[in-house]
């Protein structure tokens, strides 16, 4: 046993903990838990917790169902929103076979061999994460319902904003889990808000937002409401994204701006490897049907271009110097898997620096006001799910980066979904019985 696991074990010892949660996520990004009794952590730590492998989204069939789960001691976090007497705390764990051997389909140690990969070139990949969702009220019954918490717009405040309290609520629980808020506004749609959290290391930062998420749901449902993270939850209003801000650092300094106007040609290569294969792995940034009808759309550019500032572009590098420094990848949204997705895109940019790819000329200008001229010389994002599944079955960079059993297994999923979304009577009543009540 480590010893950041004995300093876990007295902890939970003194601190009152009643419930142990141990976490993780399926091949699609949707969060599991199984909880246990702190008699049994010694003996998670030693020897890992049995579930069923068959019963989870993309694991297994009935050939080989058991997975043991081990618990990630570093990962430690009380609920804050669970009795402070007789307290439950989570742990974020890796899965394993039973011989020991790192289970196949695993997104988180997938990216924690992407994290060594980097640190073997010689870089640190920070990064931030912005997630937007919605919030809507419940029926009689506790049911979610289409009717947003508010009318609010942009920037809106009280009372028009009614989600101000929500969103305090939030960033304060956030705060005691170690996650540190930055800022918090209404957004653009009826019931729609943006919290957006410091960011830190890749790994780090991906733990972080799927306990975000976790935790938005938890502090909506004690307020009455519902959350959702689907990335066009009324066709009519803006759709809510997941944009990743990066950066490498190289020796404790950050690389992407050496200067006010210049970027290292390590960045720019990192970026283009970026660039390069963004439509390829378009399925694991917008793996939903319903992800399609955001694309294109208010801020969320289906073409490959890149800009210094315009929000319009696919990357946009903010006005921002020192340890801010970074690029956004605005194209994703809130329903991926993030462990995946960050695999690819961080692979993506190594490939980019290993080829010493050229970065294209930025493109500064609105991309849904520029001329056909400009725009008909731009490689495109798929424009529709069967599109995206298409270019994933075709890509070599896909199981190069992820592995066999994760792409197969993932990409036969989502064409099959793709192949019922075809057949559906109404988009918007697929949507609402496979994404409204889940993500």
């Amino acid at each position: 046993m480590t010893h950041t696991a004995k300093e876990v074990l007295d902890f939970v010892a003194e601190n009152d903990v009643k419930f142990i949660r141990l976490a993780f996520c399926d091949l699609f990004g949707a969060q599991k838990n199984i909880s246990i009794m702190p008699g049994e952590l010694a003996y998670a730590f030693e020897k890992g917790i049995p579930f069923d492998a068959s019963a989870i989204g993309g694991f297994s069939d009935f050939t080989k169902t058991d997975l043991i789960l081990i618990p990630d001691p570093t990962t430690l976090n009380v609920l804050p929103w669970r009795p402070q007497q007789g307290r439950v705390v989570r742990f974020y764990c890796d899965i394993r076979h039973p011989n020991g051997v790192d289970f196949e389909c695993d997104s988180r140690i997938l990216l924690k061999r992407v994290v060594k990969r980097c640190a073997d070139a010689g870089y640190v990949c920070n990064m931030g994460l912005e997630c937007e969702f919605y919030l809507f009220k419940v029926d009689e019954q506790g049911e979610p319902t289409k009717t947003p918490f508010d009318n609010g717009g942009y920037f809106d405040i009280s009372p028009t904003d009614k989600g101000e309290n929500v969103r305090r609520e939030i960033c304060l629980c956030l705060e005691e889990m170690g996650i540190r808020p930055e800022s918090s506004h209404h957004e653009r749609g009826p019931g729609q808000n943006k919290i957006n959290f410091k960011f830190s290391d890749a790994l780090t930062s991906v733990d972080n937002l799927q306990t975000f998420k976790s935790v938005v749901k938890a502090i909506a449902g004690r307020n009455g409401l519902f959350a959702s993270f689907m990335p066009k939850p009324i066709l009519s209003k803006s759709p809510s994204g997941l944009h990743i801000n990066l950066s490498l650092s190289q020796n404790g300094q950050n690389i992407f701006r050496v200067s006010p106007t210049e970027h290292s040609k390590t960045a720019e290569s990192f970026i283009a490897g970026v660039l390069k294969r963004v439509p390829e792995m378009t399925l694991f940034l917008n793996p939903t049907a319903n992800s399609y009808e955001r694309l294109g759309a208010q801020n969320s550019s289906k073409y490959v271009s890149w800009s210094h500032q315009s929000r319009s572009q696919l990357v946009r590098i903010p006005a921002a110097d020192g340890e801010k420094a970074r690029m956004d990848l605005r194209s994703p949204d809130p329903s991926l898997n993030p462990y995946l997705a960050v695999s690819l895109i961080i692979s993506a940019g190594l490939d980019g620096i290993q080829e010493n790819l050229p970065l294209m000329p930025p493109l500064d200008t609105d991309i849904f006001s520029a001329p056909k001229n400009i725009i008909s010389k731009l490689a495109r994002l798929p424009s529709t799910f069967a599109d995206a599944v298409a270019l994933a079955e075709k890509s070599k960079f896909i199981p190069a980066t992820l592995g066999s059993d994760i792409s197969v297994r993932y990409i036969a999923a989502k064409s099959a979904e793709s192949a019922e979304f075809s057949h559906a009577e109404t988009k918007s009543g697929f949507y609402d019985e496979h994404y409204f009540k889940i993500l």
